[in-house]
């Protein structure tokens, strides 16, 4: 599953992008910043909020299972790169999937 900050035509056109349509991936519009927020992810540093870039996300990516998270990766450098968009590895399938894997 994918969530984004932002509106549905845009998550669509994502999803079809990606020929994500019909498969096991979902992609879900949250144009309010409700997830970010609930899980204290609201991107608020000065930087981007300087720069019009209001209500965002941080970049991160949960594994949660029966309702409880068991793992969070969250790609922030507050000094350098607050949103995480330049050094995204920590949320990226591949660590995501090894770090299930020792949960497991």
């Amino acid at each position: 599953m994918f969530f984004c900050v932002n509106d549905m035509a845009v998550m669509q056109a994502w999803a079809e992008d990606q020929k994500a349509i019909g498969t096991h991936v979902n992609f879900f519009a949250d144009p309010y910043g409700t997830l970010p927020k609930h899980f204290g992810m609201e991107l608020t540093h000065p930087g981007p909020i300087g720069k019009g870039l209001v209500g965002r996300s941080k970049r991160f990516a949960l594994y949660i299972d029966d309702g409880e998270v068991k793992y969070q990766a969250l790609a922030e450098d507050p000094d350098f790169d607050p949103a995480g968009d330049d050094f995204p590895e920590k949320c990226m399938p591949e660590q995501m999937i090894a770090a299930i894997k020792e949960i497991q």
